[in-house]
């Protein structure tokens, strides 16, 4: 690790003054950044701790609307009685991510702007990497990739986006908000996360300078049906091969309303629209939540070595929406 300096922001305006000089970047639980600072993946020259700020801590569930603080633990938010009844598949992506004792320290925050685990991206042997060394290649692409994207990746990067938290917050079409040297401003969740495209460096939409200071959830019906199913390969402390946010609204027997958000497969949180227009209207029986996992997969494409992430992606997909109905009161045999 490089030597660097530091700095106890007291205050956001500190914390800016601070972040805005050459080689400075924020610290919140440091889960993420201090593991890459060790193995020589990131290398700033001054860490700006974020974590005496008040204004970015706490959260808050009254009135409908949800207001999460950037700084809020993870282990605090999931545990909250309130969230777990009211919007379950948050809380679950939550509690399913890390380990107890990593979601104590990490931040909501943090917890959307980590970087991916792709072995060749935090592995500093391998040149071929084009989120560290733009324009070097993808070594990915032709490489151990079985944890890699099959949705949204591109001839430059394959690397999958690891926030269980942003998945689930994507299909509640949070709202993330930013301060930078600028003033204020904020952006949809799907417009937070950038497509990796021709510039996979480029990650989230953050400016230079800014912090991400809170994520707003808009109050909706649908969060009482709704669920978080991950799939990996332990049953804690790793991250998902898969994974699938559902949140249903159930009217007369058809669901009036569907939410359906993609981990573990895509380069980006991922949005199954088409999978939600399938289910729009419709009287849910087991055809069709198969035909609408089968949706979810439109536009895969897996590389050899992952074509069964497919079927897992499907299967992970069916397996949420079975439960999200069972918990609006409708249970459909399989």
């Amino acid at each position: 690790m490089q030597g660097f300096s530091y700095h106890r922001a007291t205050d956001l305006q500190d914390a800016l003054r601070a972040g805005a000089q050459p080689g400075a970047s924020y610290l919140a639980g440091g889960t993420t950044l201090v593991d890459l600072m060790r193995i020589g993946v990131m290398r700033p020259e001054r860490l700006v701790d974020l974590q005496d700020i008040a204004e970015l801590r706490g959260f808050d569930l009254a009135g409908g609307a949800l207001r999460f603080g950037a700084l809020a633990p993870m282990a605090e938010v999931a545990d909250d009685i309130v969230l777990n009844q009211d919007y379950p598949a948050l809380a679950e992506s939550l509690s399913l991510a890390a380990s107890a004792q990593l979601r104590n320290m990490a931040t909501l925050g943090g917890n959307l702007l980590q970087r991916t685990r792709c072995l060749y991206f935090r592995d500093t042997r391998y040149e071929q990497c084009n989120k560290r060394n733009p324009g070097s290649g993808c070594a990915a692409l032709d490489g151990v990739n079985r944890q890699h994207a099959i949705l949204g990746g591109s001839d430059q990067c394959i690397a999958t986006m690891p926030s269980d938290w942003a998945v689930a917050l994507t299909a509640f079409d949070a709202i993330i908000e930013m301060t930078g040297p600028g003033g204020k401003r904020s952006l949809p969740i799907d417009s937070f996360h950038i497509p990796y495209g021709e510039k996979p460096e480029a990650e989230t939409a953050l400016q230079p300078g800014e912090i991400l200071t809170a994520i707003r959830v808009p109050a909706t019906e649908v969060g009482r049906a709704s669920c978080y199913v991950k799939v990996r390969d332990r049953e804690s402390f790793a991250f998902a091969i898969s994974s699938a946010a559902v949140a249903l609204r159930l009217e007369g027997g058809r669901i009036a309303e569907a939410r359906v958000a993609l981990g573990g497969l895509a380069t980006t949180p991922w949005r199954a629209h088409a999978t939600e227009e399938l289910l729009r209207g419709q009287s849910p029986n087991a055809a069709l939540l198969r035909g609408a996992a089968e949706r979810a997969m439109d536009g895969a494409r897996p590389r050899p070595g992952q074509e069964f992430k497919v079927a897992l992606g499907q299967g992970t997909v069916e397996e949420a929406l079975r439960l999200a109905l069972k918990r609006g009161g409708q249970e459909i045999a399989a």
